[in-house]
């Protein structure tokens, strides 16, 4: 290792300075393959040479010194203590004990025992927290270059990795207050949600947004796109709120400065779910193409990777055990992964728009996916990555109170229509939370009815088999009973893939298939390929209460597989 030199710069503050020519690169490397360098505030100069004092073999005591000079000095003493913790184990220990491996790209990579420890820790720039309070959440040090400020990541990260497990009161608590005023404001936006859908109804009426029940026999306009009352309601609670999290930098004492990458996901994250809330409203107004509606989204999830590519940038995963073989511990992405990012993005706003139909279908299965993430994020708080579920919750509480109030509205016999723009908002909201929040793969695991839909959907989504607009049940006037919708189209008019396909599903008895419709026998139909009309097949007519219930109860019963996958089944896939 190169060592340096703290010298005094004519402002004050000591700098580093390095010897001609190439210079190594500290054991623990950033993102972009920088250095861990950078200028070393006064307050951490005896910290710093105290450092270099220990003779411990694999430690970067040049990082650990700027580490510790970006914080407290009281951290700064939890960072020689670990020192003298590490030096004390080469002498008994062959390995240290290790944190557990973040299960998103922006996860964490630090492996090996007490020589490699640092050596294969790759500082990404992503969120962190030591077990001394130290937030290495890219906070600006006041008097430190943003080197400087990589350098303290990078020590912290080496802290908490070679101090092993911290003690639940050493734990930085999580921020009570701030999610207590979220939790109030949200069960105001429930109250107001409630009150203003029935007082614009007349509103939307006036402006032709309405649209027929069509599994009602007495058929009368109701009001449509009232999605937009939801989402208006939460962004105007998530505008006020901007200031709470950042209330303590308002605080000289308190915040040294301000964190300007949370404000930034913060606003990133409120910019990408106004701009979903104004094209689903565009989409009701003009009623657009089916093309239209993958692209859309697309366009409204590039502030998302923008704040992501600017804050965290990583995109390296841990690859699960059944390829490890082939593939490695990580994987490297790269551009594959905003790919994979952008398209969350458009099946979570699409998923919820194509299982739909139904009195309460919509808001109601948005509810089950918000408190299933509410739930994650709560019993994830005393974790390693607190700050990631916290974020989640600033905008699950108000999505999930302002949904409610209209799920009040939208339940048997619907009042009203949530309309696309509920389905866009509630989407984009989901793939915020996924993927700023690094739980992405677990939010997914909470969407298993919308993808079992979708994969069944997927004949009709691509036209292989003919797909009519709307692919709702049926109302039997006799019965007052829903039934399986179809639809007709001539069997000749099939392409050889679509003929394939309408013999496997016959075969496998998931679609029912009636051939020789016509007079001349040259039209076919099968029943419409939704989720809803597969569980009519199976169970027979059902009445449109009852038929909600039960998809819901199967939201419930996603979720529940879900968290078994996530705390049990994961333990096949990953180390944990």
């Amino acid at each position: 290792m190169v060592t340096s030199e703290a010298t005094p710069s004519p402002h004050g503050s000591f700098q580093r300075r390095r010897p001609p020519g190439p210079h190594a690169e500290s054991p623990c490397i950033a993102s972009r393959r920088r250095p861990c360098s950078g200028a070393l505030p006064p307050s951490g100069v005896a910290v710093y040479r105290a450092a270099k004092d220990i003779k411990t073999p694999g430690l970067d005591m040049e990082a650990l010194g700027a580490g510790a000079a970006a914080r407290n000095t009281i951290a700064a003493g939890a960072l020689l203590r670990d020192c003298q913790t590490a030096r004390a184990a080469q002498s008994g220990l062959t390995r240290l004990p290790q944190r557990p491996r973040r299960e998103e790209g922006g996860s964490d990579v630090c492996d090996g025992g007490t020589e490699t420890a640092l050596a294969h820790c790759h500082c990404q720039g992503q969120r962190w927290r030591s077990p001394h309070g130290l937030s290495g959440k890219g906070a600006r040090v006041s008097g430190a270059s943003s080197s400087s400020v990589r350098t303290a990541r990078c020590a912290e990260r080496s802290s908490v990795h070679l101090s092993g497990p911290a003690p639940a009161a050493a734990m930085a608590a999580w921020p009570a207050a701030p999610l207590l005023i979220n939790f109030g404001g949200s069960l105001l936006g429930f109250v107001a949600t409630l009150t203003l859908i029935p007082a614009f109804k007349d509103h939307f009426l006036a402006a032709r947004l309405f649209g027929e029940d069509l599994n009602k026999a007495f058929r009368r306009p109701i009001p449509e796109a009232q999605g937009m009352i939801s989402g208006a309601v939460f962004l105007i609670i998530l505008f006020c709120f901007i200031p709470v999290p950042f209330l303590r930098c308002f605080v000289e004492e308190q915040c040294t400065a301000f964190p300007h990458d949370e404000f930034v996901e913060l606003i990133g994250s409120l910019l990408a779910i106004c701009c979903m809330i104004f094209l689903g409203f565009a989409d009701d107004v003009l009623n657009l193409r089916w093309r239209h509606k993958l692209l859309l989204p697309t366009m409204a999830s590039l502030p998302l990777l923008m704040v992501y590519f600017t804050n965290f940038g990583n995109t390296t995963i841990v690859v699960p055990k059944p390829f490890r073989v082939l593939l490695g511990m990580h994987l490297d992405l790269g551009i594959l992964y905003y790919v994979y990012m952008g398209m969350l993005a458009v099946f979570c706003t699409n998923a919820i728009n194509i299982l739909a139909g139904i009195n309460g279908i919509e808001a109601g299965q948005s509810l089950v996916i918000a408190a299933s993430i509410i739930t994650f994020n709560l019993v994830e708080l005393n974790g390693d990555y607190q700050d990631d579920h916290i974020f989640s919750l600033y905008f699950m509480i108000p999505f999930f109170f302002t949904t409610l109030g209209l799920f009040y509205h939208n339940w048997y016999p619907s009042q009203v229509f949530v309309g696309d723009t509920f389905c866009y908002f509630a989407g984009m909201t989901f793939a915020v939370v996924g993927i700023l929040g690094h739980f992405s793969k677990t939010m997914l695991l909470f969407f298993i009815p919308q993808v079992l839909n979708f994969l069944y959907s997927l004949p009709q989504l691509f036209h292989i088999i003919p797909c009519p607009r709307h692919r709702l049940p049926r109302l039997n006037p006799t019965t007052g009973k829903l039934e399986m919708s179809y639809s007709k189209f001539k069997t000749n008019s099939l392409s050889t893939l679509g003929t394939y396909i309408l013999k496997a599903v016959k075969i496998l008895h998931i679609v029912d298939v009636r051939s020789g419709m016509d007079e001349d026998g040259e039209y076919s139909e099968c029943n419409n390929m939704t989720l809803i009309n597969f569980v009519i097949k199976l169970i027979g007519p059902i009445h449109e209460r009852n038929l909600t219930l039960l998809l819901l109860l199967i939201q419930v019963l996603g979720s529940m597989i879900a968290f078994s996958i996530r705390y049990q089944l994961v333990r096949l896939f990953y180390d944990v």
